[in-house]
Parts: structure tokens; sequence; C-alpha cells
């Protein structure tokens, strides 16, 4: 099987050189000057082995290097024609295939796949329009709310410069970061409850945590945050467990999702969406585009408007896993806008950066990652379509590179006055529209109707973006951080799950090196309720000094504004 899901013709399988002509010797022999000679340069089987050897490993991913995958099949069970012209979620009964990655955050490829830590889980629908991602954590909520702090959020989660010990050894830096970053407060108090351990990756939810912007032909906006909810709830760890497995099964869930698809398990999720109309965010109480804030329930109910099945392994991991490439760039399809989160806005680029340094600059050519659209017929009378036998049909402007493998052949760079030239330009409708993308572009395009629907949008976009400034502090700290986390702890776990939480994080503090950063830790979460900060002291056995969130601040000192 390909990574489409297409049976493949079967052929001999012949032990060849990278060149296709067979190799007539036997594998393991090098070619010898003498019987008790030396080895000769001359030997480009050896040569090529030993090259290739060097060459075989792509650079592991910053973030989410840890992680596995698989097939599955994407169903539009609702349209969402009312709100998008998108594509994909316009006929109900739609189907495509697709892959997806789940994957830790903080650790690297050889890291316990059962730490404490959010999840990744990144979708690739191969639509016949072009690939379609969804880039999702297993949490609504994230660490941080501007992007320039994500480089250095990382960072506190990787290994110490100088010791090279990583948290489970010493936990400071991961609890310094957070403690002077308060508005990781919501994250923490998800991540270090029930879910914060993962006993399934197949039992498990995502979300896509930033705000998008779904457009419908009349060009009206409707903001959405995605929810894909398991069939079978959300199925955990205790962290004691967790930390049991992390010794001896740290490739726990991968092994067990593996299993579940040899063993004939088809797992389901259930998509959804909350929307919410540009006039509902200029009052919404929080920002839509602050990462660290849900969108309530009762509020923003959910609406449900696909499933997704998972439905088989890949055949080889490298090929299909390490190789994908996903990227929120690839959410933004016609249809869909991102929001102003700063974070979302980062990511856009960062994400296809990264690939292009992993995986080189024309890493979506390569068959994982290259779309399947455009009049590619699998086999005559298929219906189908794949990239595995076919160049691209869709052309663009990019050119040249390591890897090229389709280069467009002799199609113009730019948009060529030559009758010759074979490129077309199309609108949602997939209609041409050709002659709107030739020649000189008149002033007469941004119609009166138009400037003034931009205007109404930009007027709300100054509101909703006014609600993340309006802080105690340009550091980004306010008593609408701890809200939402409050009322998770205080109001949805109940005792038992208290009691856990706070083991949870005593076990995980309690490894913290710096007396000042322990004590620390107790006042942040004094923040959010002060008898946890008490019963988290004396869990660390360190001194309880309750203070306000002004006091809070300078503890270890407020910046100036400039």
């Amino acid at each position: 099987m390909n990574v489409f899901g297409k049976k493949e013709e079967k052929q001999e399988k012949v032990y060849s050189l990278q060149n296709g002509f067979p190799y007539s010797h036997h594998p393991y022999a090098s070619q010898y000057s003498r019987p008790d000679g030396p080895i000769l340069l001359q030997d480009f089987h050896l040569l090529e082995n030993i090259a290739s050897f060097d060459r075989e490993r792509v650079p592991e991913r910053v973030v989410h290097a840890k992680g596995g995958g698989c097939k599955l099949e994407f169903e539009l069970t609702d349209s969402l024609s009312d709100i998008t012209y998108a594509a994909p979620y316009q006929k109900v009964g739609y189907k495509c295939p697709g892959l997806v990655r789940f994957s830790t955050v903080g650790g690297e490829s050889g890291t316990p796949d059962t730490a404490r830590d959010p999840r990744g889980v990144s979708f690739k629908f191969y639509t016949e329009w072009g690939n379609h991602d969804w880039v999702f954590n297993n949490t609504p909520v994230f660490f941080l709310r501007d992007a320039i702090k994500f480089p250095v959020f990382i960072h506190s989660q990787k290994r110490d410069p100088q010791s090279h010990l990583n948290q489970f050894q010493d936990t400071t830096v991961y609890w310094d970061y957070l403690t002077l970053n308060p508005e990781s407060i919501h994250q923490i108090t998800y991540m270090f409850g029930d879910r914060g351990t993962p006993a399934s990756w197949a039992s498990m939810n995502a979300y896509s945590g930033h705000s998008f912007i779904m457009v419908n032909k009349e060009g009206k906006d409707t903001y959405v945050q995605f929810h894909v909810l398991s069939d079978t709830g959300f199925e955990t760890l205790t962290g004691d467990k967790a930390a049991e497995l992390s010794g001896s099964h740290p490739d726990y869930n991968q092994a067990k999702l593996f299993t579940q698809l040899q063993n004939g398990e088809k797992p389901k999720f259930n998509c959804y969406v909350q929307t919410m109309t540009p006039e509902q965010a200029t009052k919404f109480r929080y920002s839509v585009n602050d990462l660290t804030k849900i969108w309530p329930h009762k509020e923003f109910p959910l609406r449900k408007f696909g499933t997704i099945t998972l439905t088989e392994n890949v055949d080889n991991y490298f090929q299909e896993i390490e190789q994908v490439a996903f990227s929120p760039t690839n959410t933004c399809i016609p249809g869909i806008k991102p929001s102003n989160d700063s974070v979302l806005q980062a990511r856009l680029f960062s994400y296809p950066d990264t690939q292009r340094h992993r995986l080189g600059a024309n890493y979506q050519q390569l068959p994982v990652n290259r779309p399947r659209n455009l009049g590619c017929p699998y086999s005559k009378g298929d219906s189908q379509y794949t990239a595995e036998q076919c160049p691209f049909k869709a052309v663009n402007f990019q050119r040249d590179g390591p890897m090229s493998y389709y280069n467009f052949g002799p199609e113009p760079n730019y948009i060529s006055s030559s009758p010759n030239q074979t490129l077309k330009f199309k609108n949602e409708d997939n209609n041409e529209v050709s002659d709107k993308f030739k020649g000189i572009v008149l002033d007469e395009v941004t119609e009166v109707s138009v400037r003034k629907q931009e205007q109404e949008q930009i007027r709300n976009e100054h509101i909703v973006d006014a609600k993340i400034n309006q802080y105690y502090y340009v550091y980004g700290m306010s008593p609408l951080d701890f809200e939402q986390p409050r009322a998770l702890f205080e109001k949805v776990y109940n005792d038992e799950q208290k009691k856990l939480f706070v083991h949870n994080v005593v076990c995980h503090a309690c490894k913290i090196k710096d007396p000042k950063v322990k004590k620390r830790v107790t006042q942040y979460f004094g923040l959010l309720n002060e008898d946890l900060g008490k019963v988290i002291a004396e869990g660390l056995g360190v001194p309880w000094e309750p203070v306000d969130l002004e006091g809070y601040a300078k503890t270890w000192s407020i910046a100036s504004a400039n």
C-alpha cells in the first residue's frame, strides 16, 4: 500500500545499486586488492552504502520530536456551507483519505511518550482540491499568547545548557519559566490534571486552540475553533502509572495504537466547531486571539460537522511519519483565514520554515506531502487521485532547488503573455478567472462595498485585539488569566482529582534545586486558589507566604513599558 491507501502492483525485487542495475556480488562482501590486502576505492557498492548511512538521518523536529501516527478517513457529516465556502466542508458525505501524527511536545525522539506534556495531534487530509492540515493539541489552551515567547518557552523545556540534564532530573528551569510567565497557569491546570498523561492516542481529544475565521460566499466572517473528540472519551493514566511506564515501556502509546490497528480496530473521532460572530467577539469577555483562554460551551455550543476514522498503520515510519510535514498555512485554504492570534501568525511562518530546514526546500514534493489533486488518475477508470504516479498538475512560480522532482517543465515562471502558457487561474467555485490576473490591476477592483466590509472588519479587530492589551502589566499578567483555570480547579475537578493534581505538582516540583523557585511555585498556585498554594507549600516543605497579584509581580521586579 502507498501513502494514499492504494494497492501497488507487485514487482520482482532485485538487489541493486541506486542506479537500478543488479549487483552481482554478495552484499556483505567488500572488494579487496588481494585476499589479505586493503579494500579498493573502486568498490562503489561499499562507498554508496557508507555515504548513504552517513546521511540517512534528517534533523529531529525541535518540538514534537517523539511521535507516531497512522492513516485515516475523513467524512463530512454536516455541511458548513452557511459559514464557509471552503471546498471540503460543502457536500455531506464527502470523504477523503489522510494521515495523523500524535506526539509529545518537549522531549526528544527517544523520550517516553507517556510523559506529562501536551500532545500534538496533526491531521493531513488529501482532498481533491489540495492538502488540508489541522495542526492541533490535546488541550484547548496553551502556555503563552505572545509569539515572541515561544522559542524561549521551548528552550525551558529542553536540556540545561551546562549540565545537559532534562526535567526528569531537575525541574528548576521548567518551573522558573512558568512562574515568571503566569499566563501559563491555565495550561498547567489542565496538564497537571488527569489529561496531562493520556492512556491512548486513540482515546483523547484534539483542539485547534487558535481561532480561525471562516468566510462564506457572501463574504461574511465567522470565528471558529475546532474540536476533535474521541468516541470513547478521554482515557488517562495516573501520574504514577505514567511515570512507571516511562521507565518500563517508553513507547507505550505508540505500541498501543499500532497494535489496535493491526488487530482491526478502527478508532473514531467526531469533529465539531464552535462559532462566534465578529459582533459577539467584540462583546466577549476575553480576546478570541488569546490562546490561553477557552470559549465557554454554554455560550458557544459545539456544532458537529464530520468524523475521522483511523484506518490502518503506515507501511514505512520514516517515509510517512518522519517526513510528513504539517502547517497551519494548509489550514487556511480558500474559505478559511487565520485570526490575528500572534502565536498562530508566527506558526504560519515557522512550520513551513522548519520543514524546509529539516527536509529541504522542496519538501512538499515528497510523496507523503504531495497533493493528489488536479487530474492525476491512479489507474484508468479510477475516480480516486494520487500523486504517486504523476507529476504536479498544479503550477506556480516556485522553481529549482535541491530534490526538485517536478519543475513544471517549459511553463514560464511568471504570468506570461505567451498564448502557449497553460497556466489557469480559478476562483473558489472552480471557475476560470484568468482575465482578473493578467494585465494592469485597476483601482476599481476595490469596490465601495468591499471597502465598507473591510472597514467593519478592522473596527471589530481593533476591539478584539485591544482586549489582550488590557492587562495590569505589559509583561502579560492579569486577573483574567486566573478566572478560567480557577473555575477548572474549583468547579470541574472533584475532590479526588484535586488531590491527584496536588500530588502531580508536588512530585514534579520537588525536583527543583533552587529554593526561591520552589517558593514561587507555591505562590503561583496560590494566585489560583490560596488553599491550593498552601497545601503545595506543605508538600514541598517550604514556608507558605501568600501574595496578591501585584506582590507576586514584584517578587521578580516589574520591567519598564519602554
